[in-house]
């Protein structure tokens, strides 16, 4: 008799799909049937997983944390793990293994804003219907199949991120984040530094810049150059203004500044940018 149960497809998918796409690699469900110890190290693959039944452990970076029904996580294979089923509460499992050209700058921005590689959601049902969805894909392949598991797990990672940053329902932005944020939009075209606004809301400059970034998605000052960059564009389709004068309105200190940082975020000069649209 075997430790567990399971169904699991394994896919090749296309190098059109590998350069391009998200793409599935192993899907399945899994239902223990007596304790068995899963490892694994230096696997090029992402692995997303949810307890559906039962409980269990996981191990990452040498630190074991127990795993109850309704939790979810997301882990890196390239670095060591393990997970082994409860021997009084066998598990069930629905998981995913992935890749693709965009995976691992996925998971650099979860990692860099501290999203953890345990948690557990509100509700399981937006992620068992996406495993499903997924499933379902790998079985009936056809042309729009890999596009369309790219655009699911697309899906799944935008739902990790929503239910893990604290930014969401039950997990309120501080006040203080919110006000610097509202400062930071009234008056982006002025000289605006980290110091000053360190100075002027009581922060220290490193937890103005881990937060901020963590809580936005974006850090001080690439907020501020965005925000200078978007007013820049409108003034450029809808006046007549020169570079030099539209520069100094956008909160830039010189045109060729202006120039230079418009040219590294659109890949064209604000000229041309007036000229294209």
């Amino acid at each position: 008799m075997g430790t567990t149960t399971s169904e699991r497809i394994l896919v090749t998918p296309s190098s059109y799909s590998r350069n391009h796409y998200l793409y599935v690699q192993e899907i399945g469900t899994l239902k223990s049937l007596e304790p068995h110890i899963s490892r694994r190290e230096k696997l090029e693959s992402y692995l997303f997983f949810i307890v559906t039944e039962g409980s269990g452990t996981v191990t990452l970076y040498g630190s074991t944390r127990k795993l109850n029904a309704g939790d979810c996580v997301w882990i890196n294979c390239l670095e060591p793990y393990s997970h082994e089923s409860s021997r009084t509460q066998p598990w069930s499992l629905m998981w995913v293994h992935f890749n693709g050209s965009q995976a691992s700058d996925f998971y650099r921005l979860y990692t860099e804003r501290d999203g953890p590689a345990v948690y557990t959601p509100a509700s399981l049902t937006h992620y068992i219907k996406s495993l499903q969805e997924l499933y379902r894909l790998q079985q009936q392949k056809d042309a729009l199949t890999d596009l369309l598991s790219h655009r699911c797990l697309t899906d799944l990672i935008a739902q990790i991120f929503s239910d893990t940053f604290q930014n969401h329902a039950g997990f309120p932005v501080p006040q203080k984040f919110m006000d610097i944020r509202s400062y930071i939009e009234a008056h982006y075209a002025e000289k605006l530094t980290l110091d000053d606004l360190s100075a002027l809301f009581y922060i220290s400059k490193y937890h103005l810049l881990r937060e901020y970034q963590r809580l936005f998605g974006i850090t001080v000052t690439n907020d501020i150059t965005a925000r200078r960059l978007s007013y820049a564009k409108s003034r450029l389709r809808f006046s007549s203004d020169s570079i030099e004068a539209i520069a100094l309105q956008s909160g830039f200190q010189t045109s060729s500044y202006f120039i230079k940082v418009f040219k590294r975020y659109e890949s064209m000069t604000p000229l041309e940018y007036r000229r294209k649209w």
